[in-house]
């Protein structure tokens, strides 16, 4: 098996960014999930609930990003403003981030029609990985999502009409196995990284928002079909999340070797 595809999602609901070279961190890919979009109040937003946040395009920058929607002129957040401690959450998980820029906040509430503000996770993040003390990113819940290929692709063929990677947001693609094969993987190492894995990833109508539109589908795809054939003790699962044991560069072709299984026969 090998690595063949690795994304960045540099603020939690936007767009991602494809990478031949990452660093993997404890606490996932350098940069990913370290900005969060939340309302006056601290709760937080995602595509869930405000699709058109999957349209909202980013170019990391050193100390920051350019921002870049349909509509709006690019504006850039930089790190060095975001100093003002605020509360927020992510699922259960309480914790601070950093607040900043109002220009940047204006437009983010130009562009999704409500009023919003955007925090930083900081150079270090107050929010720990649950029972652990690693510092864990915005992500919903593990450091990483890993996709197979092979699932996809089975997948697809179950589909009237094709999903794309975009359509689950993985941090990491492998290519060679099984389809599903996944579900029976207990440690990995990709490259001479290991990972543990933590549980399988479940799902929810994020995966019907068209990555490239920002709309829902009409069809409740691939969702509908996800129900029927991917209903497992854990909920609707696709893709498994993964925990880094630990640090290094993952570069695509990696090799991928499967340590331990759940299951022997």
């Amino acid at each position: 098996m090998q690595l063949t595809h690795m994304f960045v999602h540099p603020m939690k609901s936007a767009r991602g960014i494809a990478y031949s070279r990452a660093y993997a961190s404890l606490q996932g890919l350098l940069h990913d999930r370290e900005w969060l979009l939340v309302t006056p109040a601290g709760q937080y937003l995602t595509a869930r609930d405000y699709p058109r946040m999957l349209l909202i395009e980013m170019d990391l920058i050193p100390g920051g990003m350019l921002l870049k929607a349909d509509g709006q002129s690019p504006i850039l957040a930089m790190t060095q403003v975001y100093q003002q401690s605020v509360a927020t959450a992510v699922w259960k998980d309480a914790f601070t981030a950093l607040h900043g820029d109002p220009q940047v906040d204006a437009w983010f509430t130009r562009f999704m029609g409500i009023e919003c503000k955007l925090l930083w996770l900081g150079m270090k993040s107050t929010r720990t990985l649950k029972n652990t003390a690693q510092p864990m990113s915005f992500a919903d819940g593990y450091p990483y999502l890993l996709v197979n290929q092979s699932s996809l692709d089975a997948l697809n063929q179950e589909l009237p009409q094709a999903v794309s990677l975009r359509h689950f947001r993985p941090n990491l693609v492998v290519a060679g196995a099984m389809p599903y094969e996944e579900d029976d993987w207990s440690v990995l190492r990709i490259g001479e990284i290991v990972f543990d894995v933590a549980k399988p990833c479940t799902r929810c109508q994020m995966t019907t928002v068209d990555p490239d539109t920002g709309k829902f589908s009409d069809t409740n795809e691939p969702m509908k079909t996800l129900i029927r054939t991917r209903q497992l003790p854990e909920g609707i699962c696709f893709g498994i999340n993964l925990v880094a044991r630990n640090e290094g560069l993952l570069d695509l072709g990696a090799n991928v070797e499967v340590v331990e299984s759940r299951y022997s026969f």
